[in-house]
């Protein structure tokens, strides 16, 4: 769970931001220099917004809480969904459907769905329908595995939500705001960080750089899943 280090961060290009034109003021505290028209993020407040944000993490995950991850931007879904996987988290990485979690019953409907065609394409149930109907269902099947794939374990909202270019994603911070849930996120200095209540100020372009951020967040969750594992164990030995 250790913070990679400067060198790390420096080496994974967490440091360059946008060009000065495209900035948001509000980044100001989070900017080191000016260089050749693009503004360079600070390396030591990034190290120490992860810090926050990774022991807020693990602190929820040692709650058994689940952290929803958001990258829709093509850089980002593969490294997004590879880290989410590994942390047994719900993550969404091909589009944010308006309404994912304000509308969640209705999200929870299609899941349903999508699982009834999984089920009935396994049992036999569409071998007598036609060729064509067993194509249309099957593309629909697809479609719905890839927005909502992700989500399909999801029972209720989670208590969280990591999103890579909130930016980018703001229907999904809007969201997330509106249902009052921890908000983390990765701020390139064209964002405004009070958007969200962790905010790490990293280069959000670069997938060496979503891919460190990113990778230690999961760390921090994986600890704090542990540490509710073994709390668990020491309980269960004392009542033995």
């Amino acid at each position: 769970m250790n913070t990679p280090s400067y060198k790390e961060l420096l080496d994974a290009g967490v440091h360059f931001g946008h060009l000065k034109k495209k900035w948001n003021p509000k980044m100001s505290p989070y900017i080191f220099m000016e260089r050749k028209g693009i503004h360079l993020i600070d390396i030591n407040r990034t190290m120490e917004c992860m810090e926050r944000a990774g022991k807020a993490a693990f602190q929820l995950a040692k709650a058994g809480k689940k952290i929803m991850f958001v990258a829709t931007k093509k850089q980002a879904r593969e490294i997004v969904m590879k880290a989410a996987r590994e942390a047994e988290m719900p993550f969404v990485t091909d589009r944010w459907l308006g309404g994912m979690m304000t509308n969640f019953s209705t999200i929870r409907r299609s899941i349903k769905k999508m699982q009834t065609i999984d089920r009935m394409l396994q049992d036999g149930s569409l071998e007598s329908v036609t060729k064509k109907e067993r194509l249309t269902l099957t593309r629909e099947r697809d479609k719905l595995e890839r927005v909502l794939g992700g989500i399909a374990n999801l029972n209720r909202l989670p208590s969280a939500i990591f999103i890579v270019d909130i930016h980018h994603e703001h229907i999904a911070v809007k969201e997330s705001h509106r249902l009052g849930l921890r908000t983390f996120g990765i701020v390139d200095t064209n964002s405004d960080p009070n958007q969200v209540d962790f905010p790490i100020p990293a280069n959000d372009d670069a997938s060496k750089s979503i891919k460190i951020i990113t990778d230690y967040v999961v760390e921090c969750i994986k600890a704090g899943k542990e540490e509710r594992r073994k709390n668990k164990e020491e309980k269960q030995s004392a009542r033995g």
